[in-house]
């Protein structure tokens, strides 16, 4: 279990890393257009979460999980995907919207990196 554990992680790190990429190749776009890639790696990242979250206590019996922390993250990657979902068929992605998209991202690598 430990060993799809970790290429669950492997993956869920590599989706998030992607989205960010993705959207960061629209720094000198103009018109900035939504990658439906971000798309795919968001609900990738997700299945992937919620997997590494199930098999939490098999992996770790001897620890707890922090609920706090997996439901914010849980909550900012469906803010990803509802935004994205909204702006996946318009012609042009606006600056704020963009901006926004990245902050979410960045938010969520640090709640990840940062709280123990």
């Amino acid at each position: 279990m430990s060993s799809i554990n970790s290429v669950l992680l492997v993956i869920h790190i590599l989706c998030v890393v992607g989205i960010l990429a993705l959207l960061l190749l629209q720094w000198n776009k103009s018109p900035r257009k939504f990658n439906p890639g971000i798309l795919h790696a968001g609900l990738t990242a997700l299945i992937a979460g919620v997997a590494m979250v199930g098999m939490f206590s098999t992996v770790h019996p001897d620890e707890t999980l922090n609920h706090t922390k997996y439901g914010i993250k849980l909550l900012v990657l469906i803010a990803i995907l509802v935004i994205g979902y909204k702006n996946v068929k318009k012609a042009e992605l606006a600056k704020n919207t963009w901006m926004l998209l990245i902050g979410l991202t960045v938010t969520n690598i640090l709640i990840a990196s940062m709280w123990k």
